[in-house]
């Protein structure tokens, strides 16, 4: 046999084969988990050691440390988790990758002349294991049979592809050459970056170990030549969780630079070590021909006695990825959280667009303060810091939305009951955004021209800015904490303002026609007036999505709920008299005033 163009063909074949039947094993195993695996991972982060079960064993189960890797810097950069609790998940997940190789070392082996005994050979068995993937993937009609087709019909191609790598490489035996090549790379330096470089470009070190155990076959791979490269494997898989962090925050670049820290002091440590024993006693093994078991046991032993060895240093980690990636002075964009790896679990996608929907509430609080304050005697407004947060609440209805619209999954009921709501709340919480904005340009207008209301005047518009204010902090405090008891408090409020509305026109009109007031400050403070109704209606709106959602209601129709619902009972008419005397009564002081 002679290694030829064909046999490369067949190389590249059998690895396609292999990283196909590998990817698909494992999102078959990450679906077939459903969103508990997020949810539980997120979770059961509270300490270091069960942060590192969690990753061990969410590794073991999707079969890659770069997916696991990639879930953590998502995780870290919507601020679910912290750089911190990370650590021990990836250290974690180091230990769960060394499976993969444990199970490939499993097809090794001659046959044994016995049929029963060769079909039960994973090579062998592996096309069995495809042929009923199939037939359950063509019988399949829910998508967690078709999960569980995935799962098998992955597992075969995967030791396919390791099969056909194996017979691809197996006439490199006799060439002179390759064993040269080999015994070239056993520089130690050498072996290390071709390892982490074959592992870069592929993106998967699993993948890159499997083609080092399918060239072992040969023979021709020693202790010494295997050695480096799989300590290079290790250092080249962080390459994924880098590509994943670009473009995201800080933090999630800190934890890519955890990765890299353990991956490469690790390796450095091992190299050191090793080569230091073997220049001073020497390893009866160091020259010996290496298997596709030791190949998978080395790379056992290196990623557990490391994990082992940094665990009491995990904040060594912290504070080196801290000062890769200093804090800077710009400030981290709270869109951040809305990380496209979770739109494939709809849950997580949902609970991280309520956050950034919460976000929006205080913002719009903040604006709606940033333009009334300075009207009452408050400090001057910050034009900047209002415009900054009115370019969130503009950016944030359309980012969000688009979040929400390309979420990936059937979701349940629940979940597109819930992704209604955000519709509806992320557009009122923005109107309320744009009549801030409203209040803030008159106001500074009315400044500028030198203009003033009368003591009455100002002291009626008080009245009504500290009850929009009240349900405005109502509203907000009760969508972020979902509260019905705290959203039903807001209409009877919207509904003292709307009447403040119509007094304070009338008593407007009124002193027009006395000639206490002029007609230009008296389109200011009508204007004004509108504005802060327009935005208790807003309010009243979010309150009843609120409701809505947590009550189970399955169509939002916040009119008819308010008539049958809202605006009845004696909670209602309590609140509402409370209210009255509370607010009604400051604008009869006024007018006596």
């Amino acid at each position: 046999m002679e290694f030829d163009v064909l046999s490369i063909v067949q190389m590249i074949g059998g690895l396609a084969l292999f990283i196909y039947g590998m990817t698909t094993m494992g999102k078959g195993l990450e679906r077939a988990a459903g969103s508990k695996l997020e949810k539980t991972l997120e979770k059961m982060t509270g300490n270091v050691f069960t942060a590192l079960i969690m990753g061990m064993v969410v590794t073991m189960v999707i079969q890659s440390s770069s997916a696991t890797t990639v879930m953590v810097v998502g995780f870290v950069n919507a601020g679910i988790m912290t750089l911190k609790q990370s650590v021990g998940v990836i250290l974690g997940a180091n230990i769960g990758t060394t499976v993969t190789a444990q199970i490939l070392r499993l097809s090794g082996g001659d046959g044994s002349g016995n049929l029963f005994m060769d079909l039960l050979k994973p090579k062998n068995l592996a096309y069995i294991i495809v042929l009923v993937g199939v037939i359950i993937m063509m019988l399949a009609k829910k998508r967690r049979t078709r999960d569980i087709a995935d799962i098998f019909t992955g597992f075969g191609i995967l030791f396919i592809g390791m099969a056909v790598m194996e017979g691809a490489v197996a006439p490199l035996a006799d060439l002179p050459q390759f064993a040269d090549l080999f015994a070239a790379i056993s520089n130690p330096v050498l072996g290390v970056v071709v390892g982490a470089g074959v592992t870069a470009i592929i993106q998967s070190s699993s993948a890159s170990v499997g083609i080092l155990q399918a060239l072992s076959t040969t023979g021709a791979i020693t202790y010494s030549a295997a050695i480096p490269i799989i300590l290079g494997q290790n250092i080249g898989t962080c390459i994924t969780a880098f590509l994943s962090s670009l473009g995201g925050s800080k933090n999630a670049r800190r934890t890519a630079m955890v990765h890299f820290y353990f991956n490469l002091i690790g390796s450095i440590a091992f190299l050191v070590a090793i080569y230091a024993v073997q220049y001073a006693v020497g390893f009866s093994f160091w020259e010996n021909p290496i298997d596709k078991g030791g190949i998978a046991n080395f790379h056992t032993l290196f990623n557990v006695t490391c994990t082992l060895l940094f665990l009491p240093f995990t904040g060594l980690l912290v504070k080196l990825a801290r000062w890769s990636v200093p804090t800077g002075e710009t400030q981290e964009d709270p869109l951040a959280k809305l990380e496209p790896r979770f739109l494939t679990t709809p849950a997580l996608a949902l609970d991280q667009a309520q956050r950034c929907i919460a976000d929006m509430g205080e913002a719009a609080k903040s604006n709606f303060h940033l333009a009334i304050d300075p009207m009452f005697g408050g400090s001057a407004a910050s034009e900047e810091i209002f415009r900054e947060h009115e370019a969130f609440l503009d950016r944030a209805e359309v980012e969000i939305g688009r979040y929400l619209t390309t979420m990936h999954n059937v979701r349940s009921v629940d979940q597109r009951r819930q992704s209604a709501e955000m519709m509806h709340s992320l557009s009122d919480f923005e109107k309320i955004g744009d009549y801030a904005q409203n209040i803030f340009d008159r106001a500074d207008e009315f400044r500028q021209a030198g203009l003033s209301f009368s003591a009455t005047a100002m002291n009626e518009l008080h009245a009504m800015t500290d009850a929009v204010s009240e349900v405005l902090d109502m509203t907000v405090e009760a969508y972020v904490t979902q509260s019905v008891s705290l959203a039903r408090s807001v209409e009877p409020l919207e509904e003292v303002v709307d009447t403040m509305k119509e007094q304070l026109k009338s008593r407007h009109i009124e002193r027009l026609g006395e000639g206490g007031c002029t007609m230009q400050t008296g389109i200011h403070f009508l204007d004004i007036v509108h504005d802060l109704e327009k935005i208790s209606d807003h309010c009243s709106n979010i309150a009843i999505y609120t409701i809505q959602l947590v009550e189970g209601a399955e169509e939002f129709d916040t009119h008819a709920y308010a008539k049958a619902e809202f605006k009845s009972g004696p909670q209602f008419e309590s609140k509402l008299k409370f209210y009255q005397n509370k607010y009604l009564s400051r604008l009869n002081d006024a007018a006596q005033a």
